[in-house]
């Protein structure tokens, strides 16, 4: 193909036709690749004459074709994507502030794919982030941080791609580098349950006690619930661990150990089960599944009030009464090889800091989410990063809303944010609009609608919830529900 400038991308479709995206002349232009005359290049679109009419272009970039021959055009200047059907010179505008049904204000678009379900994914290049189309309108998938060179923050990306496994690879041009974002679904090696809700997702606002003071005891706090839907619970009062199927009325397994007042536990998907014993005896437990045995691999010097286990078989610890969160591999056989995962061990508000620590989370980036309980936020600290962000909070970045002592954490496979906001006896979440209370929202108290002091959640794999309820000495179980979404979705 001859051109008279760059061509900022190019593209070849099923039927072998070559288009170059010329943002110099505001136009994309393509030749069959069977045609032997070199001279034959045609309009794909754009006039040539920049502008925003719907078959004018001004500095196009990122060019997708479909299999129906339909062309999308990164419309950079003009801050939209342009569709332009096959055989057409008026586009439609699918993305962008101008478009039918505005959904998201793009600056600059440089980079655009569709996937096999026509979901559009779009480089927002002024914005320096990466967005999605969905059933619910347009999201942000990777860098939503703000722009910046931490692993979750890109500067200026230009184009990306995908490999057949899902994960996206980003130009991240003023970071000088090329970033590899995981797809959730990788996360096949998780132990919990991780759904994947809509921002409208809704559980029935009254709860069933499926655990009473005679199974969990009177403070309950630790709750686990594995992809088979087996639930586990510890008895801070008798030293038990408690199992039992979701659908069994009765335990059909206790574990009787030599823990004391243990604050978390966490089970891996070969069935071991880590559990906080750090108030006395300095250390974190694991129950082999193979062995039924009670072996040490982690010491401690406080009680691990949040306990994880990554993808990477690095298990965490959050330390409130050291203000830090502590990490290390399980596959290190020196029980000595604690390494700071997040807080300086000093008690304060600042952006490398925390104060009293409780339940933490961590995603398949390995970014960490944590519970900062006195200093009411939830604090993110991206891979390898010394310095959180706050995502949660009436100090964070967009505030909207005041947490009194949060105590658990869990993010969907949407990155929506679920947390136990203790001190105000509710569960919140955030959702396209902000943050709501799910359950517990009409006041402390002990009624099926209320709570008490939750400490701590989990998700069946029907997406119901299970919180500790735990000066209601109860295990409450939410139902979702399901019309609330439409079909519902779990991470496989």
């Amino acid at each position: 193909m001859n051109v008279s400038t760059s061509c900022v991308d190019l593209f070849v479709d099923i039927n072998d036709t070559l288009y170059c995206s010329m943002s110099d002349y505001d136009q994309v232009v393509k030749r069959s690749l069977h045609d032997s005359v070199m001279t034959s290049n045609r309009v794909a679109a754009g006039t040539g004459i920049q502008g925003s009419a719907s078959n004018e272009l001004s500095y196009p970039h990122g060019i997708f074709v479909d299999v129906n021959l339909d062309l999308y055009v990164a419309d950079c200047q003009n801050d939209r994507v342009q569709l332009f059907q096959s055989g057409e010179s008026n586009g439609i505008t699918v993305a962008g502030s101008t478009s039918l049904n505005p959904t998201i204000t793009l600056r600059c678009p440089t980079g655009i794919i569709l996937d096999a379900e026509k979901y559009l994914f779009i480089v927002d290049y002024g914005n320096s982030r990466i967005v999605g189309s969905g059933v619910t309108g347009f999201r942000c998938l990777v860098g939503c941080h703000g722009r910046g060179s931490l692993s979750s923050q890109l500067n200026s990306p230009v184009s990306f791609s995908f490999d057949s496994y899902g994960n996206m690879f980003v130009n991240d041009q003023w970071n000088n580098r090329i970033q590899k974002f995981l797809l959730m679904k990788e996360s096949s090696r998780l132990s919990f349950n991780q759904p994947k809700f809509c921002p409208t997702a809704t559980w029935n606002s009254n709860g069933i006690t499926i655990a009473n003071q005679s199974i969990v005891g009177s403070d309950p706090r630790a709750i686990f619930v594995d992809t088979n839907n087996t639930i586990y619970a510890a008895n801070r009062e008798n030293n038990t661990i408690i199992m039992w199927h979701e659908e069994s009325v009765n335990p059909t397994k206790i574990i009787y150990g030599n823990f004391t007042n243990s604050e978390s536990l966490f089970v891996t998907s070969n069935g071991d089960i880590y559990i906080d014993d750090g108030v006395i005896n300095g250390r974190v437990q694991k129950w082999s599944a193979e062995t039924n045995t009670f072996v040490t691999v982690m010491n401690v010097n406080s009680s691990c009030v949040g306990l994880f286990v990554d993808i990477h078989d690095t298990l965490h610890c959050s330390m409130p009464d050291y203000d830090q969160v502590v990490k290390r591999s399980l596959h290190d056989a020196v029980m000595t090889s604690n390494r700071v995962a997040a807080g300086t061990g000093i008690r304060g508000s600042a952006s490398n800091q925390l104060a009293g620590p409780r339940g933490i989370f961590v995603d398949v980036n390995l970014d960490l989410y944590v519970a900062d309980c006195f200093n009411n936020r939830i604090q993110l600290f991206p891979s390898g990063e010394s310095n959180g962000i706050t995502v949660a909070g009436s100090v964070s970045v967009n505030p909207t809303i005041t947490l009194r002592y949060p105590t658990g954490i869990i993010l969907d496979a949407e990155k929506y944010i679920f947390i136990v906001d203790s001190y105000n006896h509710r569960i919140i979440s955030s959702s396209l609009n902000g943050f709501r209370c799910l359950v517990g929202c009409y006041g402390v108290g002990s009624q099926s609608n209320q709570l008490y002091y939750p400490f701590s959640f989990s998700f069946d794999h029907s997406g119901n919830m299970f919180v500790t309820d735990s000066s209601n000495h109860r295990i409450q179980k939410f139902r979702y529900l399901e019309e609330s979404c439409g079909k519902f979705r779990m991470i496989e």
